[in-house]
């Protein structure tokens, strides 16, 4: 199958299973002071990541049509978070430190105020 097609529909596939765990956790919690759908999401997200690429590492399980459409397709449908969260694990298991921790931080920090500037631009900052 084209690259594309597998991306494609693995991204369709996450993005369907991210909104309706979202929906359920939303159903089943109290969103007004922490927004435990997207926390959820990310978190199982990373779990999911590190299973399959614990995985394909140790028993070369998926060939690079497998690792498109489960990794950028599925996976990067259902929460970016966990594309990030494995690029900081490999960084630290390189024994890249520094790197990992400007990384995460960069990401975080600079992500946050990167929506706030958006914001600001088409006026709703100040809210």
């Amino acid at each position: 199958m084209h690259p594309v097609l597998l991306v494609g529909l693995g991204g369709f596939l996450g993005a369907v299973a991210r909104y309706k765990l979202g929906g359920l956790v939303l159903h089943l919690t109290v969103q007004e002071r922490f927004p435990f759908s997207t926390f959820a999401v990310n978190v199982l997200g990373c779990l999911v990541v590190g299973v399959l690429a614990g995985l394909a590492e140790r028993h070369q399980a998926f060939g690079p049509d497998a690792r498109l459409f489960l990794f950028t397709g599925l996976l990067g449908g259902f929460t970016t978070f966990s594309a990030f969260g494995l690029e900081a694990v490999y960084l630290l298991r390189r024994g890249e430190l520094a790197t990992a921790a400007l990384y995460a931080g960069g990401s975080v920090v600079l992500g946050i105020a990167a929506v706030w500037l958006g914001l600001k631009l088409v006026g709703l900052g100040s809210r």
